[in-house]
C-alpha cells in the first residue's frame, strides 16, 4: 500500500500504559472498489483507490509485567521477516499488478504476516529477552469455529558498535475445506480440516553501517501461493497436504557521509513442488531527513512443479519512486 495516516495516543493511567492506534492505508491507482485483487474495470476520475484500515488497537501494561494488546494488528508469526525486509519500503514483486498494493518479498522469502484481529500478550524485556503470545483469527475459514495461535521469542544484542536480533516462532491454526453440501440451513457445512502450522527462525546483525539478515521457515498448509495464510482462495478447494518452507538471506550497506543505503538480497517459497525465487537489489538515498528516493531491480521467476506450456514464469521489473515520513 502506497500511502497511509496513522493516528495514536497513549498515556499513564492508574499505574498503566494506555495507548490506542488507527492507521489508514490508501491505494493510489484509480482502478475501482478496493481493487487489491485487481478485478476493477473502472478508471478516469470516476474510479476509486482502495482505504484499507490495518491497524485498529487498544494496549495496556507496565514494564513490570508486560503488555496486553487487542484489535487488528500485524501478525505475530512472520512479522520481524517482514520488518527486516529492505523492500518494506520500496516495491520489490508484483509492481506490475493492477491491483493497489506489491509485494515487496511476500511470497519469495517469507510468508505474509497479515493484519489480524488478535489477543495479545507481550512479556516485559529481560536483558532483552522478550516473548510474544497471540490468540488470532484463523483465515481460511467456513464455518469460523477455529481459532489461530501464534508466538515468538527475540533477544536483541548490542555490544560496542554490533547491535542485533535473533527470533523463533511459531505459528498453528486449522484449514477448512468448504466444498461440502449445505445443510439445512442453507449454510455452508466444513467437510474436513488439516492442521496448518509452521515455525520460523531469523537473526540480523548490524555493524558500522553494514547489516546482514538471515530468515528460514518450514510447515504445512500455510500457502496462498503468494506467501499468504490460507485465506478465500481455500473456501470451496478441495483440501491438499502441502509442505511449505523458504527464506531469504540479504545485505545492506549504508555509504559513509553520503548516506545512501545500498542492498541486495535473495529469497524462495517453496510450496509443494511449486517455488517462488527472486533475487533483487536496491538503492535507497535520503534526499532531506523526510524524503527518501529508491530504485529497485527485481528479478522473479515462478515454477508451478506441474508440467505444462505455463509451468515456469518470469517477471523483469525495475522500479524507481520516493517516500515521505512526516
Amino acid at each position: 500500500m502506497p500511502t497511509a495516516l496513522a493516528i495514536g495516543a497513549k498515556t499513564r493511567q492508574n499505574d498503566l500504559d494506555v495507548a490506542v492506534q488507527f492507521s489508514f492505508w490508501t491505494g493510489i491507482n484509480a482502478s475501482s472498489a478496493d481493487n487489491l485483487n485487481g478485478s476493477g474495470a473502472s478508471n478516469g476520475g470516476l474510479g476509486y483507490s482502495s482505504l484499507n484500515i490495518r491497524q485498529s488497537f487498544l494496549s495496556f501494561g507496565d514494564a513490570s509485567w508486560g503488555t496486553v494488546k487487542a484489535g487488528r494488528d500485524l501478525g505475530v508469526f512472520g512479522s520481524d521477516a517482514i520488518l527486516s525486509d529492505m523492500t518494506l519500503l520500496g516495491v520489490g514483486s508484483n509492481a506490475g499488478s493492477t491491483g493497489s498494493s506489491t509485494l515487496g518479498r511476500i511470497g519469495s522469502g517469507y510468508l505474509y504476516a497479515d493484519w489480524l484481529a488478535q489477543l495479545q500478550y507481550q512479556t516485559p524485556n529481560f536483558n532483552g529477552f522478550q516473548a510474544t503470545v497471540a490468540v488470532q483469527e484463523a483465515l481460511g475459514q467456513v464455518d469460523n469455529s477455529n481459532l489461530g495461535y501464534a508466538g515468538k521469542v527475540t533477544y536483541d544484542f548490542a555490544a560496542n558498535d554490533v547491535t542485533g536480533r535473533v527470533w523463533v516462532g511459531g505459528v498453528t491454526t486449522k484449514r477448512q475445506n468448504g466444498a461440502a453440501a449445505r445443510g439445512a440451513d442453507g449454510l455452508a457445512v466444513s467437510a474436513s480440516e488439516v492442521t496448518a502450522d509452521a515455525y520460523e527462525v531469523g537473526a540480523k546483525v548490524a555493524y558500522q553501517g553494514a547489516e546482514l539478515v538471515g530468515y528460514y521457515y518450514d510447515g504445512q498448509n500455510m500457502d496462498g501461493g503468494v506467501g499468504q495464510f490460507p485465506g478465500s482462495t481455500f473456501a470451496g478447494a478441495a483440501i491438499a497436504e502441502t509442505k511449505n518452507s523458504g527464506g531469504y538471506v540479504q545485505g545492506t550497506f549504508k555509504l559513509p557521509t553520503i548516506g545512501t543505503k545500498l542492498g541486495a538480497s535473495w529469497g524462495v517459497n517453496n510450496i509443494g513442488a511449486a517455488s517462488r525465487e527472486a533475487w533483487i537489489v536496491g538503492a535507497y538515498h535520503p534526499l532531506t531527513k523526510s524524503v527518501n528516493l529508491v530504485a529497485e531491480y527485481n528479478n522473479l521467476e515462478t515454477d508451478t512443479g506441474v508440467a505444462g506450456a505455463n509451468a515456469t514464469g518470469k517477471a523483469r521489473t525495475v522500479s524507481l519512486g520516493a517516500i515521505l515520513f512526516f
